[in-house]
């Protein structure tokens, strides 16, 4: 038997220190360091892919190159005199190994005189990101020093940003775990009101979430997939979520099985048996979920689904045997000063309770009014606006976006990213020409050859990321193609964007038509009904569309952000189907086992009574955890932290509350058509039990109470 693993102390000690010495094992292996410095990357079937597979070719293929941008603080033209010590801040980096223009070269200073520019090409290799984000430090406090009083020296260009994004996930990993262990530790103190419980589920998961990254750590470079540091952040997050999430449901269980069972071993093989499924079945949901990003366009995405994945089975692991083990060893008194004991009357579920009897007066008007007010909170997507620019990626803009944006005060706006066409090396000269008789081009010049291929840079005047610099790029590869002998690629900053904009439709409809069908099928063989998992997939997508509306509305009118970044969608929609099914996969997996005892109302209301305190905790602590992603400095990840927090809120308190025991009241058994579980539990339906009797009235997810009495007699 399963529930072998607790049956005694002897077994409980094997299970944990098994658990315990795989978990050494796996921190004393070594693993490769994982060079996955930044969000995207696509696939090689985009333009762009292909463009930075060729230049990796190319003899300045290392070459790390950066802009140092000069003004006046107080925002003025630069004077002559200005001008001239323009040339000190330009030897300033050179002493540091940058190279920038001879001293004998004039600076490059904007037709308006508010902005000067100082090319310079950094020592550090562009795959080293460590060095070229501690040159760039470097760069900055040399050209900052040398900058005379009233003048501001700035670094921005393709290092600066790499850098400055690196920066963003520097200790993001003990922030997030910090924090994250923090809301979990508080959350646990209130809902277990015990000075030592919490540290039992706190310690398990803290542990398994350490050990889910080094694991990953370890398979990412044999299996050949990149996870950025964004994804490892994700991951965290999620880990700590789902799997203080099955230790609520387990430790609920285990303490409603101590007031009928002397034997703590008893208990917990009880509390195992019955909520096993339930986790195997929600985990399993979301591992599925995940494992659907591996066959996206965004490789970013597949190292989230891989990562995250691998973060899940190991949650699940950790509920079914290492918590387990380590609660029966610590016995009752771990529950003080609340211990549970035989024959004690539960003292949750009152709420629940009444809450489900006044749905089922008036299950149309509730669920009615429900539907509507969600389906008025996705009415707010109107108008939304997907895709932000390279300067709007941060919640705090950092030096390269700042530098940026003066930079656009005299020079055009594409002048820290240009555009890199690849051409035939034959061709080069007149598709440079043509290329500066673009409207909208500032500069077009060749600048590299390699093997028969031609480098291309084109400066514009659109920022990367932006409707106009979108348009050019594709403005730009459609007027190419019309000319086969150049071979044309076009790739860079603004292109990779128009890329990413490609990649995403395509993926969004790949995960969320994949995701649909997976959770369905699942639905369909936990419930063993066809009803039931199309109105559960109804419930999650409503749960969606709903908090995505109030989190449009949020970012606009309250945040500021002009546009959801490309990820958030995706990564809002798997995160809030897969964990909004498990909510309802609790409730559901409860009601059906108590609908064989009671039938389908009142096993429902039972199930509402005994679910309703552990799901409410359950979700509350999940939505807390995904909006500790917004203490990092990223737009995607504060976009994705709010949305999938609300969705979680809206899941738990309104959907699984409200709508889902109101579909049950109003079709009745149909509702888990074609099967009929009140039938195969011998009653028909026909004498169901009254409200009032299932006094377990505990928020634990076991079987029917009836079943409970019946065991102490």
């Amino acid at each position: 038997m399963y529930a072998g693993i607790v049956k005694s102390a002897k077994a409980a000690w094997i299970t944990l220190l098994l658990s315990l010495a795989v978990v050494i094992g796996l921190f004393a292996l070594p693993a490769q360091e994982n060079e996955a410095s930044t969000v995207g990357g696509l696939s090689d079937k985009y333009q762009t892919t292909q463009v930075n597979e060729l230049l990796e070719e190319f003899p300045d293929a290392q070459t790390s190159t950066a802009l140092i941008v000069v003004s006046r603080e107080d925002g003025g033209e630069l004077t002559d005199a200005d001008q001239a010590l323009i040339s000190d801040i330009n030897a300033a980096a050179t002493e540091l190994g940058a190279v920038g223009p001879p001293p004998q070269v004039p600076p490059i200073v904007s037709e308006n005189n508010l902005v000067g520019l100082v090319p310079v090409t950094l020592k550090a290799a562009a795959d080293d990101g460590d060095a070229v984000a501690a040159e760039v430090e470097s760069l900055r406090g040399s050209i900052s020093d040398a900058a005379p009083e009233g003048i501001k020296a700035e670094l921005t260009g393709g290092a600066a940003f790499t850098a400055d994004l690196a920066g963003v996930f520097s200790g993001a990993n003990f922030i997030l775990l910090t924090v994250t262990a923090g809301v979990v530790a508080l959350l646990l103190l209130i809902t277990y009101r015990s000075p030592w419980l919490w540290l039992v589920p706190l310690a398990v998961v803290a542990t398994i979430e350490q050990a889910a990254l080094k694991v990953v750590d370890l398979l990412a470079p044999v299996v050949g997939i990149d996870v950025d540091p964004s994804a490892v952040g994700i991951t965290s997050v999620l880990v700590f979520g789902a799997a203080t999430n099955y230790a609520l449901l387990l430790i609920a269980r285990y303490r409603e099985e101590l007031r009928i069972h002397e034997s703590k071993y008893q208990a917990m093989g009880k509390a195992l048996t019955r909520t096993r499924e339930a986790i195997i079945a929600s985990g399993g949901t979301v591992i599925l979920a995940l494992l659907v990003l591996l066959f996206t366009d965004t490789l970013s995405y597949r190292g989230l689904g891989f990562s995250a994945a691998t973060g899940i089975v190991l949650a699940i692991l950790s509920a079914l045997f290492i918590l387990p083990a380590a609660l029966v060893l610590l016995g009752r008194k771990l529950f003080w000063p609340f211990v549970p004991k035989v024959g004690d009357a539960a003292r949750e579920g009152k709420f629940w309770g009444k809450l489900g009897e006044a749905t089922a007066r008036a299950p149309k008007r509730i669920a009615g009014t429900a539907v509507v007010v969600l389906l008025a909170a996705g009415a707010l997507l109107f108008n939304v606006q997907i895709g932000l620019s390279e300067n709007e990626q941060f919640t705090e803009k950092p030096q390269a976006v700042t530098a940026a944006e003066t930079l656009a005060e005299g020079f055009p706006a594409g002048s820290t990213s240009p555009v890199i066409v690849l051409v035939n090396s034959d061709s080069a000269d007149a598709a440079a020409e043509e290329l500066a008789a673009v409207e909208g081009v500032s500069s077009a010049d060749v600048v590299s050859e390699n093997n028969g291929v031609s480098r291309i840079d084109v400066v514009d005047q659109y920022e990367p990321g932006t409707a106009e610099a979108n348009s050019f790029i594709e403005d730009l590869r459609n007027d190419l193609a019309e000319t086969p002998e150049y071979e044309a690629l076009v790739g860079g900053e603004a292109a990779e964007r128009v890329d990413q904009l490609s990649a995403n439709q395509h993926d969004l409809t790949l995960v969320v038509t994949s995701v649909i069908i997976l959770v369905f099928l699942v639905l369909f063989v936990l419930l063993r009904s066809l009803v039931a998992p199309v109105l559960l997939v109804a419930s999650v997508l409503l749960t969606f569309v709903a908090s995505t509306g109030i989190s449009w509305f949020l970012f606009v009118n309250v945040l500021g952000f002009p546009a959801l970044d490309t990820l958030t969608l995706l990564y809002s929609f798997i995160f809030l189907v897969a964990l909004g099914v498990d909510y309802n996969i609790f409730l559901t997996t409860r009601a059906r086992e108590n609908a064989m005892t009671m039938g389908t109302k009142q096993g429902m209301l039972s199930a509402l009574r005994s679910t309703g305190g552990v799901i409410t905790s359950a979700g509350i602590l999940l939505a807390a955890v995904f909006a500790v992603l917004g203490v990092l400095p990223l737009v995607t990840l504060t976009q994705v932290g709010i949305t999938v927090a609300i969705g979680v809120l809206l899941d738990t308190l309104v959907v699984r509350t409200v709508i889902v025991p109101a579909l049950t009241f109003i079709l009745g058994d149909k509702f888990w058509w074609p099967s009929n579980p009140a039938a195969q539990g011998g009653t028909g339906g026909r004498h169901e039990a009254p409200a009032s009797s299932d006094d377990s009235g505990s928020d634990s997810l076991a079987a029917p109470a009836g079943a409970h009495r019946a065991s102490t007699r």
